[in-house]
């Protein structure tokens, strides 16, 4: 794992103006509705005051960011425009000529920086599965083959090829890779010292999706904005691009049915979301960094949920009202407890029987992580279990306790036990959202493997456990 350094000072909640109450107001919302979260940080005024993670999961480990990782994009294109290497009203027929596709359109050829920051080239939806469709191994030729409806730059639509193409175009302009540029420029000045990318099978970094991070660096990330880009005494970002970044661009428009999640109908800036207060950036299954200037207050969040509204409305009803409204000394110490304590519910059940047995494993089921015929081998080894899948992929699963291993590369920590003469384990591919529910029917000598969510990169548990991950997604 990687080493851990603290990139924020620590404060208590007390001493910075922040009701502990409020935060534990906060989690009791989250497991009142259910709300599958791996960790939560608040900082105020610059300083930690509260922080939590729920075990397995914990403060060292980098977590899978999904979309988060376009507001990193957005950062990366601001640096090169104030290297004046890029400039908002620079076309992608212009920096990236060798993707134009021979029947481009007027309006394809019209497609600026701006267009592409603010989401709003001309398309209704999303675009990815179509363009990479059409060309599977040029997304940005693709991109520019999925017609246009309407006019660019009077519709925002969610678009994820367009954070593509501007890590295309960023890294053209620069003779630099993406993750090579942020590590130099973004992250080594902070601190932060691990940031992963997932790529697609080129090896490029994905640009809307992959990266990698630890709680406290998203965090970090969050107080780098809203101090105006500055690092202690240091220019890491242009003031002028994090205030053109995080207003508004274009209005977020309703579902064709009307409806609409309160927060995702405020507006979109560059790659940010607008919010009733402030502005966040939002990645797929519960991964957000909400940034709160009124209050001086920034809210990382990592889980897997589907509930992203539901988070935020949680943040403004709960935890808002407790700023400048200060508790006791003693309100501090339970929160804390609290925190230390977080953990997501273990498998119950008996270490027995301790004896080998072997299934078949049915992918008939919906959700499956694991090919049809893959043997499964429940072999008991002190104090847990090791799991054999096929000749391809052993694990070690642990009774009343997580244990890891990283068997093709990235690390997955599992706990199980027997229940009855069913075996039960949860796999967690530790740097992600996501989990694997084994079952075990020891009479019937069958099993399921099946995703708690299913990644939206591919099904397959053996993918997501290599390093990098090295994929083309299938949706987005």
């Amino acid at each position: 794992m990687p080493s851990q350094r603290a990139l924020l000072p620590r404060s208590t909640p007390a001493a910075s103006g922040v009701s502990s109450r409020a935060v534990a107001a906060l989690l009791d919302r989250l497991e009142a509705q259910s709300i599958e979260c791996h960790s939560i940080m608040v900082v105020r005024h610059g300083h930690v005051v509260a922080e939590g993670w729920w075990a397995p999961y914990s403060a060292e480990r980098p977590h899978l960011l999904y979309s988060l990782t376009k507001s990193f994009t957005s950062v990366a294109v601001g640096l090169a425009i104030a290297d004046g290497l890029l400039s908002l009203d620079d076309r992608v027929v212009d920096v990236l000529p060798d993707h134009v596709p021979a029947d481009i359109s007027e309006q394809g050829r019209r497609l600026t920086v701006h267009h592409l920051l603010s989401m709003t080239a001309g398309h209704r939806t999303d675009s990815l599965a179509e363009a990479w469709q059409l060309e599977p191994g040029d997304l940005v030729k693709g991109f520019l083959r999925v017609p246009f409806p309407e006019a660019e730059g009077t519709r925002h639509a969610y678009d994820n090829p367009t954070t593509f193409i501007l890590a295309r175009m960023v890294e053209r302009v620069t003779g630099r890779g993406l993750p090579e540029l942020l590590d130099e420029r973004l992250f080594k000045p902070m601190g932060v010292d691990h940031a992963e990318w997932d790529r697609v099978a080129s090896g490029a970094a994905f640009g809307f999706h992959g990266l990698h991070l630890t709680t406290e660096a998203v965090a970090a990330f969050g107080e780098l904005l809203l101090r105006g880009g500055l690092w202690g005494d240091r220019r890491l970002v242009p003031r002028e691009w994090v205030e053109l970044a995080t207003r508004r661009h274009i209005d977020t428009l309703p579902f064709e049915d009307g409806s609409g999640d309160a927060d995702y109908l405020c507006g979109y800036g560059y790659q940010f979301w607008m919010s009733r207060h402030g502005y966040h950036s939002d990645g797929s299954f519960g991964q957000q960094c909400v940034v709160i200037p009124s209050h001086g207050l920034v809210v990382a969040v990592t889980g897997a949920n589907t509930q992203a509204q539901a988070v935020l409305d949680a943040i403004w009803d709960c935890l808002l009202p407790g700023m400048d409204h200060a508790g006791s000394a003693r309100d501090d110490e339970i929160l804390a407890d609290r925190l230390r304590r977080l953990s997501l519910a273990p498998v119950p059940g008996s270490a027995a029987p301790e004896r080998p047995v072997k299934a078949r494993l049915d992918a008939s089921a919906e959700d499956s992580a694991l090919p049809d015929g893959t043997t499964v081998i429940v072999d008991p080894v002190a104090g847990g279990w090791l799991l054999r899948f096929g000749s391809f992929l052993n694990v070690e699963v642990g009774h009343g306790e997580w244990r890891e291993t990283s068997p093709l590369g990235r690390p997955v920590v599992a706990a199980g036990a027997w229940q009855g003469n069913t075996f039960v384990a949860e796999l967690y591919v530790i740097t992600t959202p996501h989990r694997v529910r084994l079952v075990v029917d020891a009479d019937a000598g069958t099993a399921v493997a099946t995703w708690s969510i299913v990644p939206l990169t591919s099904p397959s548990l053996a993918l997501h456990l290599r390093s990098p991950l090295m994929t083309r997604p299938d949706v987005a």
